[in-house]
């Protein structure tokens, strides 16, 4: 069953406070993932910044909007309880609540055209758009990020598989760095892409200090890379009895050369091109800076009184 939307969530949330009594939100959260039937993987799905379970914010949320409307009345921190409003609302016995249920109550209204995002074309407040949205904005805001974050990480893409296998090498040696390896850019410099023996295009020291090193081959492959490039690569660490090594391609791996470093002794991490298209956005390899939005909350440990 898939997470329920925060809407889904506003009316099985008062049906649970109906008891009149105090409810924390934790416990709350167990009784509706108990409710819809939550399988652990989905309880532990994040919101697309990867901050909080999108099942825990979501009934956050719905809490929001009733308490907003006066159904429910905080009591504490992440505690509350309904409200006489709250108590005869469920005794009309709705089928569903909403946003658009909650509209008749003036205070929810308000609480709709403080927060509005946008305005139609006359210049009023496009509040119906707010209403039937089935996403929280922290949601819809972090999915809009992670398409303009796709939508560049095809670009780089593309410009990477166009550049000169020199320039692409001195790529590989930038991330490096940025990602603390290498020690200094000069000597991650010398050591990558210089053509070695077996197959193996460089080697970089995996700290700053050189307590190690790791073994690096990066091709601009246009087709799957399969299990035996893996295992020429395997055998060449072998020869140089090395440890660790890093293969990094512009394409894909195949599922068996995914599955045949899961079972060999030496440690070989695989990173194909999205994977590196998107650790260039991490480290700032290849991006500049468009702009910065930075989302805030409610700090609660700030307004409690002694």
């Amino acid at each position: 069953m898939a997470i329920p939307d925060f809407q889904t969530l506003m009316l099985p949330l008062l049906e649970i406070a109906g008891d009149g009594k105090e409810h924390s939100l934790a416990d709350v959260i167990d009784l509706l993932a108990e409710r819809f039937h939550l399988t652990a993987e989905e309880r532990a799905e994040l919101l697309p910044s990867g901050t909080q379970s999108k099942f825990v914010h979501r009934v956050g949320w719905a809490r929001t909007d009733l308490r907003e409307a006066g159904l429910l009345e905080r009591t504490g921190r992440a505690r509350f309880r309904i409200t006489d409003r709250g108590l005869a609302v469920l005794r009309g016995t709705p089928q569903t609540i909403n946003r658009a249920f909650l509209r008749r109550f003036l205070e929810f209204d308000e609480f709709l055209r403080r927060t509005r995002r946008g305005r139609d074309e006359d210049g009023n407040a496009a509040i119906e758009t707010e209403i039937v949205v089935p996403t929280t904005p922290e949601e819809t805001l972090g999915g809009a990020y992670q398409t303009v974050r796709q939508a560049l990480a095809q670009e780089l893409l593309g410009r990477i598989r166009s550049c000169s296998p020199r320039f692409f090498e001195r790529l590989v040696v930038d991330l490096l760095v940025a990602m603390g390896y290498g020690g200094s850019r000069k000597d991650a410099g010398r050591a990558v892409g210089q053509s070695g023996d077996g197959g193996i295009d460089g080697v970089i020291k995996e700290d700053k200090l050189g307590l190690d090193v790791v073994y690096v081959q990066a091709k601009r492959w246009d087709n799957t890379v399969g299990r035996p490039i893996v295992q020429t690569f395997a055998g060449s660490l072998e020869g140089q009895r090395a440890r660790k090594g890093v293969l990094i391609t512009t394409s894909q791996f195949s599922p068996d050369a995914k599955e045949y470093v899961k079972y060999i002794e030496k440690k070989i991490v695989l990173v194909d091109g999205e994977q590196l298209a998107q650790l260039m956005i991490d480290h700032g390899i290849g991006v500049t800076e468009l702009a910065t939005y930075t989302v805030k909350k409610l700090d609660l440990d700030y307004f409690e009184e002694e």
